[in-house]
Parts: C-alpha cells; structure tokens; sequence
C-alpha cells in the first residue's frame, strides 16, 4: 500500500517493505519522490528521516527535471526512434498486409494496413519492442544465471514508467522494461545483473552493492549511460 506524505509544498509516495533501510528515489521527468522504508517504521519517524534528505531530494528533482527528453511520439514518417541505443527514422507504409517491423541502415520501417490510427501503430511498436527485450534477455540469463548461482522461474517484460525492472525475490520472478529495447544493449545486461542479485540480497543495502562490484564491476558505468537522457528513471 503506497501513503502519501507532504514535505512542505513536495509530495512523496511511502512504501512499507520487508527491508531493513530506508531508500530515498526521485524519478524523472517530474521528480516524483518514492521512499522505501521498513515495514515496522511508523510513519512519523518515515517523515522526520524525509525532512533530514530534503536537500538531497530538492537537488535531486532539480538535476532530473533539466535532464533532456524525447519528444512525444506519434509514430508518424520522419519521426526519431531508438533501437538498442541506434537512432532511426521512422517510415510507415501502409499497405494490405499483416504489420511488421523491419530495420535498415538508419531506418525502421513499419507496415501497417490501411487507415490505422496512432493508438493501433504505438501498440505494434511496444509489441515489437518487447519481442527484442525477450529474445535478448534469454542468453543474458543463461550466461549470468550458472555464473551467480541463481535461477528465475518466470521473466515478464512490460512497459513500467519509474523502474527499468524489478524482482521478486520470493517467486523467482523478474520484470524488465520494455523501453531497454531502446538503450545500448549494455544497459539491458546490468538490469539482468542487478535484478539477480536481489535473488541473493533483496534489499539496496552494503552487501547489495558488494555483490553488484564482484559480478559486475563497471556497473556504475552502464547504470550512468542508462539514466542519461532518453527513456524512464533509474530502476
């Protein structure tokens, strides 16, 4: 259950968890504040711990809020679109055919039937986009799932607008986003990384980040280039 709490003139959402700490995250384009605090804190000692980080948490909003973004889409000709971090120019072509999705050198090309509206052309595309995640994140884990002692029962990919995945540790279970379909593919692979590691350590703390720089030590690189500019907040 998500408690609205205001901090001066700034709304932040709280989500009480099986953790032990309390996480601070402010997530673009607006700089919406998420905190994540232990299921046994009251909701006073929550808000008296926000008050301390809302320095931080201002700053933070200021820095996302200044972060460039894409334009909305309309799946039009011409329009931009990003591919495993390539750009492409879209072209649509309508023609009496079952649609489909091709790439060349700097162009995407998207064939639909005749007379179909923004809505049908934007849900083709995040179908698309999720067959890639899919098809790429299966040898992700069959690389890094032996590698780390860990196996997922169940992989969801879906469009989600504050996180670039998440996991349940409890299940097996993970979810990715499908907007990584529009990063360089390294982003995907730290996602993969980091949502295994809560199979082994649930919460962002010491040992968390420990295990992050054995399996991958230049996770911080990759996180970098994902939450640069294009796409949803960090994860």
């Amino acid at each position: 259950m998500v408690t609205q709490i205001m901090l001066g003139d700034i709304a932040a959402d709280v989500v009480l968890k099986d953790i032990k700490n309390v996480y601070f995250r402010v997530y673009p384009p607006t700089g919406t504040v998420r905190i994540s605090a232990p299921r046994r804190m009251d909701m006073d000692t929550v808000r008296e711990l926000a008050r301390r980080k809302l320095d931080w948490i201002k700053r933070q909003q200021a820095k996302v809020r200044q972060q460039p973004r894409e334009a909305p889409r309309h799946y039009v000709r011409g329009e931009s679109h990003y591919v495993w971090g390539e750009r492409y120019a879209l072209t649509v072509a309508e023609r009496d055919a079952a649609p489909s999705i091709e790439l060349k050198p700097g162009l995407m090309l998207l064939g639909v039937r005749p007379g179909t509206d923004e809505r049908r052309r934007r849900a083709l595309t995040e179908k698309w986009y999720r067959a890639q995640i899919r098809n790429a994140v299966a040898p992700l884990l069959a690389t890094w799932q032996p590698r780390m002692g860990v196996e997922v029962e169940r992989v969801f990919v879906r469009r989600m607008k504050t996180k670039w995945g998440s996991c349940n540790y409890k299940a097996c279970t993970v979810r990715f986003n499908t907007e990584l379909a529009r990063k360089p593919p390294e982003c995907l692979e730290y996602i993969v990384v980091h949502e295994l590691v809560h199979l082994l350590e649930p919460s962002h703390n010491a040992r968390f980040y420990t295990l992050m720089d054995r399996f991958m030590p230049n996770w911080r690189t990759h996180r970098e280039v994902l939450n640069r500019g294009r796409g949803t907040g960090p994860d």
